[in-house]
C-alpha cells in the first residue's frame, strides 16, 4: 500500500510590514558578518564569509533600488 505523505499549506505573500523586518534583518546580517570577519582565521571560511556578505549586500542594495 502507497504512503500518504501531506504537505504544509501554501504561505501567504509577505506582506509589507514583514518585508521591512525582513530588511532589518539583513542589514543586522551584514553588520555581524563584518564583525566577524577579520576574526576568522581558517581562510576558506574567511572567503566564505566574505561572498555571504557580498551576496546579502546585493540583495539588500537591489531590494533598496525596486523599492
Amino acid at each position: 500500500m502507497g504512503q500518504v505523505l501531506q504537505f504544509r499549506p501554501l504561505k501567504q505573500p509577505v506582506a509589507e510590514s514583514d518585508a521591512l523586518d525582513l530588511m532589518s534583518a539583513i542589514d543586522f546580517a551584514l553588520r555581524d558578518l563584518a564583525d566577524i570577519t577579520p576574526h576568522i582565521l581558517h581562510e576558506p571560511s574567511r572567503e566564505q564569509a566574505r561572498q555571504c556578505r557580498e551576496m546579502l549586500q546585493d540583495a539588500f542594495d537591489a531590494a533598496l533600488l525596486t523599492g
